[in-house]
């Protein structure tokens, strides 16, 4: 068993000022697999502060510099990338294979990403005005379960680039990949009290980070619930708010789409990561008359997502993350039979010879209607509802009919008619026929999805403030 003891906070290694003590489970065996420090209030308030201290100096070097920093994290990430992979696997229960690919190489390379943004941030001049861009100051990253390292990066690296300090307090259900980036910043150099990193609960480190009067901001990605709960603590001191929060995306099959890539693109959608993904096409929207093509299809492809161990490289879905989160999924699927869905395939019982480990199957739910559950909420599990439509204005409507607008994919034969189409989707990225995943875009959704954006230069934007300085007119 992994022992952390210790907190990383003004660039050391100190013990947490209780005893108290978190543990990691590994979703796949149920064991627990490490133990990591509860922090209390005693332990934000120190690492707020050493955050604080550090501000000013860190903020005032160039550009450049912290690029340079940046380019050293991304080096030592590189360098463990294999140990990285197999931790996440380990406390989260992503097969390995994508857990390489993915939960690893992807926060590298954004990493780099921040590090090749080298030049000095634009200065503008609007009349006698000279507009400058500054830190915001204190940066409070709050990251979920998901995909951890990647959240991490996607807050850490631009704050980092942009002058702020950070005090980081990662998923309690997957912390081991913080302890290791925590780690990296130490043996980079990184000056003390830049980077700071506490463990613990929402419900303790994280309200008490999001309350924190020395806290300028606070970068948040979870449930909806959640943010809520942040946004209510942050305003007392009107700190400024980032949330990156639920989906329940909507998939939308025009009549002369490739049935075969659409399922096909869906089902890796929905089901990646157990479908433990906030942008994950969990509603599949199509034509009335292509109701029985598309179900046959969805059902034969859903059979080829093996469930099982991550760790024995066979498996497309690993388990999901906690007992708590099967028992969720699993009251979902209920509630779809018990409101009417037709159940096309999976269900509540576990998979078949998986007695332990948290595992779920994976579900398609057929002729769900928009007031359903399972059509509103998001499950966060490998849940697929297929709801048809009458006409094109309809299926619109039925894909905004939502109280998320993180995602939306539209697909059709001609790609001219599914770009109107996305034009018209309430969401705040849409893909077009299959448009891929791409790093350097803006991230991020309406309505309760949440507020700002992550990734690309669009990223950096939310950790800058913006700051007028009226110049004296020429006596010319």
């Amino acid at each position: 068993m992994i022992i952390r003891d210790k907190l990383y906070i003004d660039g050391q290694w100190v013990a947490a000022q209780g005893q108290e003590k978190h543990p990691v489970v590994n979703p796949a065996t149920e064991e627990i697999i490490a133990m990591v420090p509860a922090s209390g209030e005693q332990d934000v308030d120190d690492a707020v502060r050493a955050a604080r201290a550090a501000f000013t100096e860190w903020g005032n070097t160039s550009v450049a510099q912290r690029a340079a920093w940046l380019k050293k994290l991304a080096e030592g990430l590189q360098a463990r990338s294999e140990e990285l992979a197999a931790t996440i696997t380990a406390e989260l229960g992503m097969p390995l294979k994508f857990s390489q690919r993915i939960q690893s190489a992807l926060p590298i390379a954004n990493m780099e990403f921040y590090a090749g943004l080298s030049e000095d941030f634009a200065e503008e001049r609007i009349g006698n005005s000279l507009v400058v861009r500054e830190p915001v100051g204190v940066v409070a990253c709050i990251t979920p379960w998901n995909y951890p390292l990647h959240q991490i990066v996607a807050k850490v690296a631009p704050a980092l680039l942009a002058g702020c300090t950070v005090v980081l307090k990662p998923s309690e259900e997957t912390p081991l990949n913080a302890f290791l980036l925590a780690e990296v910043v130490a043996e980079a150099g990184l000056p003390a009290g830049v980077f700071n990193l506490i463990s613990g609960s929402g419900k303790s480190a994280g309200e008490s980070l999001a309350g924190h009067a020395g806290v300028d901001m606070i970068s948040f990605t979870g449930s909806t619930r959640a943010g809520k709960r942040v946004s209510e603590l942050a305003a007392a001191t009107v700190k400024r708010v980032a949330l990156e929060l639920g989906g329940k995306s909507a998939a939308l099959l025009l009549d002369d789409a490739d049935l075969a890539a659409v399922i096909k693109a869906t089902l890796n959608s929905c089901f990646i990561n157990s479908g433990q993904t906030c942008n994950a096409m969990t509603r599949l929207i199509v034509p009335e008359d292509l109701y029985d093509q598309v179900t046959a299809l969805a059902v034969a492809g859903a059979a080829t997502f093996t469930v099982g161990d991550p760790a024995e490289g066979k498996a497309k879905l690993g388990p999901l993350v906690s007992a708590r989160q099967q028992q969720r999924v699993r009251e979902y699927i209920a509630k779809g039979v018990e409101e009417g869905a037709m159940l096309l395939c999976g269900g509540v019982e576990l998979p078949c010879g998986l007695d332990k480990g948290f595992y779920v199957q994976p579900t398609i739910f057929g002729r769900v209607t928009p007031e359903m559950t399972i059509a509103r909420e998001e499950i966060f599990g490998p849940v697929l509802s297929i709801l048809c439509y009458r006409n094109e204005d309809e299926a619109v409507d039925m894909a905004n009919d939502n109280d998320y607008g993180l995602a939306a994919a539209v697909w059709s034969g001609d790609d001219q008619k599914a770009l109107t189409m996305a034009r018209r989707l309430r969401a705040g990225q849409v893909e077009v026929n299959g448009g891929p995943y791409n790093l350097l875009a803006p991230f991020g959704g309406y309505k309760q999805s949440g507020n700002g954006r992550e990734l690309g230069r669009y990223g950096l934007e939310e950790f800058l403030e913006v700051k007028s300085i009226q110049l004296p007119k020429s006596k010319d």
